[in-house]
């Protein structure tokens, strides 16, 4: 799946569901003086689908419903063995996709505060679903797998010389 930008001059559209300043405790870390109480996570994502179907009915199941996406952020937090924020951001991400049927997500995952210094450091990734798989092209002809049935039903063999 493309972004969003591209996935508008595509003339596609998505329809972005998010969930901003999502602030929950737990932890996570490399460092020793991080693995033995918890600390603030912000948690900021996207998620994107093709023009949902709730745009006409109105109803919650035919979109992603974000107050479950929030329920699951904060079982996540809670029960996650993840290390490094770079991991979690990935099962946020997988989770989107996987459980939420997201086409597109971005993730930005936050320790605020983490030096005194500075307001927050942390990851943002973007992640989409594997493409429906293409029409495949045989390499010799550059046709697609529909153009060589067609042909064969034709009684016409892709690179054969009658």
């Amino acid at each position: 799946m493309q972004n969003p930008e591209q996935a508008q001059t595509a003339g596609q559209g998505l329809d972005i569901i998010f969930i901003d300043g999502f602030v929950g405790e737990t932890v996570i870390g490399i460092h020793h003086d991080e693995l033995h109480s918890t600390q603030p996570l912000r948690i900021d994502l996207a998620a994107g689908l093709p023009r949902s179907l709730a745009c006409d009915t109105d109803r919650i199941g035919d979109t992603i419903d974000y107050s479950v996406v929030h329920a699951a952020l904060t079982e996540m937090l809670a029960k996650h063995e993840f290390q490094l924020l770079e991991a979690f951001a990935e099962g946020v991400a997988a989770m989107l996709l996987g459980r939420f049927g997201a086409h597109w997500v971005r993730v930005r995952i936050t320790k605020p505060r983490k030096f005194a210094n500075v307001d927050g450091v942390g990851v943002m990734i973007e992640r989409s679903r594997n493409p429906a798989p293409a029409l495949e092209r045989t390499p010799s002809e550059g046709r697609s797998s529909a153009e060589v049935l067609s042909l064969i039903g034709a009684g016409l063999v892709p690179g054969h010389k009658r």
